[in-house]
Parts: C-alpha cells; structure tokens; sequence
C-alpha cells in the first residue's frame, strides 16, 4: 500500500496547500480519503481525477468534503473530452446529517452510503469505522489490504477506544490541531501530546501528525508527541509519500 497526502491542514489550507485529502494506491487500485478544499489540484500532480476508483469521506465539515463539487465538475468535463471513465465515480460517505445528498450528481458520480457496523469492501482495501468525538457524525477508518493495515483518524478528540481501533497498526495518520496543554476536546480534536499517547497504547509503527494548525511552530508538535511515543514520527506535509 502507499500513502500520498494531498492536504494535510485543518479547518483551511495554507497558502498554496491544501486541507485534508490522502491518496491509497493498491494493486493499481486509487481511493481518494477526504477531498478538502484544493485536494483536487493536489490530486492532479498524481494522476487525472477521473482515474480515481472510488473516493471516500470522514464527514462533511468543509475541511474534509470542499472539493467534492469540483472533482463533480472535473468528471463532467472529462465525460466529454479525454473520457476516461465509463461509470459513476462511487463516493462513499455515511447519512446520518446533512451532505450525503451532495454525493450523487447527475451520472457522473454516484453516494453510497458505508454502513459503520460492517466492514466495507472497496477494491483490495476492507475498511472498518469506528465513531468519533466530534461537533457532528465523523467515522475514522481502519483501512487494511491484509498484509498491511493504516488508521486514519479523521477529526476526533482524544477516545480510549481509538487505541483498541488502532492496535498494531502499521500507519496511524492521527489528527493534531492543538499543542500540549491546550484544550482540544471541545472542538473535537486532538493535541499533539494525545495523538503520541494513542500511538503508544495502540503500539503502532510509525505515527503520522495531520490535521495541522495554523498557528505555532509545527516542529513543536513532534517534540510533544515523541514525549509519550519512541516509535517513528512524521510531520504531514504536501506530496508525503509512506510506503508500506
């Protein structure tokens, strides 16, 4: 499995950026997680949108969903043009709030909706949920192909379940919005200390920070997260690639 990530900031992208979006390849096999605002132009330093297989979200703050009408709109165009797809591009998203709608245009890409008590079977990828603390529904994954597994928090504060979710995991890409100290919970969000403790409990390889904020010194959040976590940090950042 590789990992690239497109988008890696919080709330909105910095300058030139963008906010979340990771591409899973397997076996030929392209999953787009999360499409945030300038995902789309990210995507294309990897490939034309319509060579996506499926797309799947977390939940539909803007942060997490904002390119989804672009990506809509590149498909149509390409329907006429380079026409590479021959189907509905699938875009997975769960319904319980608003924004599932938004998932289905025209024939160009059709919403399914993920049933978060079973697991999702999407190409080589079986992908499981687990709910999240969040101001609205939010679903991280567990995304594995059998011989490798990653976790993707998506937008959680810190919960003792996510250690259990995440147990042995090869990669956590784990939110961090906040630094230490700092009250992350009511927004529904992690600090950099809780991102190194879940990867602790869960014993997982190699912890990846995401998610970032727009304020402080980034390298900061490393030096928290490794205060609770001796294994292998990385800080998230455009075109990041991690093999596994």
């Amino acid at each position: 499995m590789n990992i690239t990530i497109l988008g890696c900031w919080g709330g909105f992208p910095k300058a030139n950026e963008a906010s979340s979006g990771y591409l899973m390849e397997q076996d030929g096999f392209k999953l787009l997680i999360d499409c945030g605002s300038a995902v789309l132009s990210k995507l294309q330093n990897h490939l034309k949108p319509a060579e996506l297989d499926a797309v799947i979200v977390s939940h539909y703050h803007a942060d997490h969903i904002a390119d989804i009408g672009v990506l809509q709109h590149a498909l149509l165009i390409d329907s006429f043009t380079d026409k590479i797809r021959n189907e509905p591009l699938p875009i997975y998203g769960h319904n319980e709030s608003d924004g599932f709608g938004a998932l289905t245009y025209k024939n160009i890409t059709k919403g399914i909706t993920y049933d978060p008590q079973n697991i999702l079977h999407l190409g080589p990828f079986l992908i499981s949920f687990l709910k999240t603390d969040h101001p609205v529904p939010c679903y991280a994954m567990k995304i594995t192909t059998g011989d490798d597994t990653v976790v993707y928090t998506a937008d959680t504060a810190y919960k003792t379940e996510l250690a259990s979710f995440a147990k042995g995991v090869d990669v956590l890409l784990a939110e961090s919005n906040f630094y230490k100290g700092m009250d992350g919970a009511s927004a529904g969000h992690m600090t950099s200390e809780q991102a190194g403790m879940l990867a602790r409990e869960a014993g997982v390889k190699t912890l990846v920070l995401t998610h970032l904020p727009h304020f402080g010194e980034l390298d900061q959040l490393t030096r928290e997260a490794s205060e609770q976590f001796n294994g292998t940090i990385l800080l998230a950042k455009e075109n990041m690639e991690v093999g596994l």
